[in-house]
């Protein structure tokens, strides 16, 4: 885990948030420093985009407080120092992706330069499309060179690689954790839970509009008991899941895979039913299996 930089990006503090008879947020408290990675996790209507909003004075907060680098979210110095990247975003389809950049590099004392711009995105064949004639997945690389023009100090993205192939994710990983090792504070929503495994330094979920667990990948991981036991094996599978330590088994092909708490005593007992087992492999849970069952928990 990075050692996150001294000072508080953006905070919350007791936020709580109604829409009408429905609690979105209920005494948020998080925060996020300079140099770290917060994934912001929760089932659809947790109120992460809500959260969000009010960091970004969009929404106001019914209680408590945001705070942006100390600041109130609506004074434009606490805003000119944030990014943003939402799920959508209304840009001209008639524009140029050049013209795009140099637009929006145009309303910041000291932006990032234009050809930082477009080889940390990825655009570089893509300045003389016009954007409404962009795939899906360019349209998102825009939007995330839109986002850093302004060279922000706390950058938020709501999922990020929506859309993109395998190899522009990987791509636009790469360029998160850049953009990290600089020292922006980045707060990151996603529902691919590899993704957050793969660049947070800290986990956040909310459930219900409450943080119900905080903290490093591995300790939100550790949470969770259960193993996954994958092995190369001729035992009938109805017959594993019937042992009382086992949650769950499933056949692929030649191999099984178990999930369980109790791995010491599962492995023993394939070891004894079956003496020509091979390429037996245990592996703690993911961070999606720990989302899952937290989630499963506070609801």
């Amino acid at each position: 885990m990075r050692q996150a930089q001294s000072g508080t990006a953006v905070a919350w503090r007791g936020v709580g948030k109604r829409f009408g008879s429905m609690r979105a947020l209920d005494g948020v408290d998080l925060d996020v420093c300079g140099g770290e990675l917060l994934a912001l996790l929760g089932p659809n209507g947790a109120g992460k985009s809500t959260a969000i909003a009010i960091a970004l004075g969009l929404l106001r907060a019914d209680a408590g407080e945001v705070r942006l680098f100390g600041r109130a979210p609506d004074e434009l110095e606490a805003r000119r120092s944030c990014g943003v990247m939402l799920q959508s975003a209304g840009l001209p389809d008639s524009l140029q992706v050049r013209e795009l950049l140099e637009l929006t590099r145009s309303y910041y004392a000291a932006p990032r330069s234009l050809d930082d711009c477009v080889a940390t995105a990825g655009l570089d064949r893509l300045m003389d499309r016009r954007y409404g004639r962009l795939s899906g997945g360019q349209q998102r690389r825009v939007q995330f060179a839109l986002a850093i023009c302004g060279a922000p100090r706390l950058l938020f993205l709501d999922e990020p690689t929506t859309g993109l192939d395998l190899e522009a994710r990987t791509g636009l990983w790469s360029s998160i954790r850049r953009i990290v090792a600089e020292g922006c504070a980045v707060v990151l929503t996603t529902h691919y839970l590899e993704e957050a495994e793969a660049l947070a330094d800290r986990v956040a979920v909310l459930a219900g509009g409450r943080i119900v667990a905080s903290g490093s990948v591995q300790q939100i991981r550790a949470r969770v008991s259960q193993r996954h036991i994958r092995c190369v094996s001729s035992l009938d599978a109805a017959r594993v899941g019937a042992w009382p330590e086992v949650r769950s088994v499933c056949r692929d092909g030649e191999r099984i895979e178990i999930v369980t708490d109790h791995a010491e005593t599962v492995v023993r007992q394939l070891l004894f039913e079956d003496s020509a087992l091979s390429q037996l492999e245990v592996r703690r849970a993911g961070l999606a299996d720990a989302f899952v069952e937290i989630t499963r928990e506070a609801a």
